[in-house]
């Protein structure tokens, strides 16, 4: 729980079948925009992993059975705690993860409506009934799985960490959560936290958290242990495929949202100030480090000079800086790694010939806003996600062209395209291979009821909605028999 300064919080060790147990070491969570030490975290080991999901485990048949309206009003229970202390994980979310004040405001607010949704699920239709040639009653209906591991990211802590166990909550699941050792408390045991006090159930929901050193090993046993019957992960395609690996091997089901490197297409029909307006937003929210972030802005040529002078006038009015002063909407990237990779990605292609038009400097955790065109498929940067604040500028000329320079590369998460007749950009849309497209938006969208996931390398499964049922449920077929089914006279 945060002090009464919401800057550090008080850690009372892993929560673990309702209690907070204190783990036998600790690391060290900074704060990214001055690396001072934010709070010391229990670093768990896998025994303490195992006891979470033999907890979990425990849990399972009671919570599973109990009626369904009394799940979605625990629920709607989290949602009003969590309303009730939003700025405590606006504090957080800032203080730990280096977001702006306006994110960490936008993402606490939306937090209760995503377990609103999941509550939603609890009255959803679980089930349907077939036609039988042997006059059975025939069902095809749908039973939760038991222990799921939750995996979640440290770039949006609050929501990402809610989307990836609300559902499997709300239908009968049980939980482990593991966040980011970037954000093990805004993304874990905050939410701790927030379901102790909401009432839920010893064993319903548990939370281990550990250093980047452990992270291997527990997030193995995460996964791996025979007892952990799915898997949610969000995070970065490398581990994605890690996971869902170790999940095929095992026969367990995996909904795995992964990484993105995402275009959006301006036609010469554009409204161009809106469209420079919000490929600022696209690509610069949260220092670009969102797996739907605008990574590609591709201009018909006919408009390129007009879209991009507006583009790099509202551009470079972004301030970078400490995420204690408001008027910084560029916070500093998660950790030094993260900023030395993505400056390696500006110095490649600058090598390589491409032309920074704004920014391109980097500090400390910290990167500018970075617009660099010039571009080409030989540099790291037109292949590989820079989950920075950098994108790159392309010119097209033909409609053909655009597609296909969205379509070169290995992900399909979103897609975005402008153009003032509607038709024309939905045509364009539907030929993009992403999982998500926008026509008169920029990339950065998402509602808790959708069904939000990608193609190709962006993950496998959706989340959102009726469709996170797939992830979270077991389809069974049931049938009671009336005397139709005959059998041959020899038996």
């Amino acid at each position: 729980m945060l002090d009464n300064a919401q800057t550090s919080p008080t850690i009372r060790g892993l929560y673990i079948n309702g209690s907070w147990t204190p783990a036998a070491r600790t690391f060290d969570d900074l704060n990214p925009s001055d690396n001072a030490l934010y709070a010391r975290i229990p670093d768990a080991t896998v025994e303490d992993a195992r006891r979470a999901i033999a907890a979990a485990k425990a849990a399972f048949p009671a919570w599973s059975t109990q009626p369904f309206h009394h799940r979605a009003h625990a629920l709607l229970k989290i949602a009003e705690v969590w309303d009730r202390r939003k700025a405590d994980f606006g504090a957080a979310a800032m203080a730990e993860g280096g977001g702006w004040f306006g994110k960490g405001v936008f993402e606490a607010g939306y937090v209760g409506e995503v377990f609103r949704s999941a509550a939603a699920l609890c009255y959803q239709n679980i089930g349907e009934v077939l036609p039988s040639e042997h006059g059975k009653l025939m069902m095809a209906t749908r039973y939760p799985l038991g222990v799921v591991s939750v995996i979640s990211p440290w770039n949006m802590p609050g929501i990402l960490t809610s989307r990836g166990f609300a559902a499997a909550l709300a239908v009968g699941n049980t939980v482990v959560l593991k966040p980011s050792e970037d954000t093990p408390y805004a993304g874990g045991l905050y939410f701790a936290e927030i379901l102790e006090e909401a009432g839920i159930p010893p064993g319903v929901f548990n939370v281990v958290t550990c250093s980047r050193e452990s992270v291997g090993a527990v997030g193995d046993e995460l996964v791996e242990n025979p007892d952990v019957k799915a898997v949610s992960f969000t995070g970065s395609t490398a581990v994605g495929r890690h996971i869902a690996a170790k999940c095929g091997a095992h026969l367990k089901k995996a909904c795995v949202e992964l990484g993105g490197k995402d275009s959006m297409i301006v036609l010469e029909d554009a409204d161009l100030d809106a469209a420079a307006r919000a490929a600022n937003f696209g690509s610069f929210m949260h220092q670009g480090q969102v797996c739907m972030s605008t990574e590609k802005l591709l201009i018909q040529d006919t408009i390129w000079d007009d879209f991009m002078s507006r583009f790099l006038s509202r551009a470079k009015k972004l301030k970078t800086g400490h995420t204690k002063d408001k008027d910084n909407v560029i916070g500093p990237l998660v950790n030094n790694r993260q900023a030395l990779r993505v400056k390696a990605l500006i110095d490649d292609a600058v090598a390589k010939g491409a032309r920074v038009e704004l920014g391109g400097k980097a500090w400390d955790n910290f990167v500018e806003p970075t617009v660099l065109t010039n571009v080409n498929s030989s540099m790291d940067i037109w292949h590989d996600e820079s989950f920075g604040p950098v994108v790159v500028a392309v010119p097209f000329h033909t409609e053909d062209e655009a597609v296909a320079l969205n379509n070169d590369t290995e992900y399909g998460l979103t897609g975005a395209v402008w153009s003032r007749d509607e038709a024309r950009a939905l045509a364009i849309a539907q030929r993009l291979e992403t999982g998500i497209a926008h026509v008169n938006c920029q990339n950065i969208n998402d509602e808790p009821h959708v069904p939000f996931g990608g193609t190709k390398a962006s993950g496998v499964g959706r989340y959102g909605g009726r469709w996170s049922l797939d992830a979270f449920t077991e389809l069974r077929w049931i049938t009671l028999d009336r005397g139709g089914r005959h059998f041959p006279p020899v038996f």
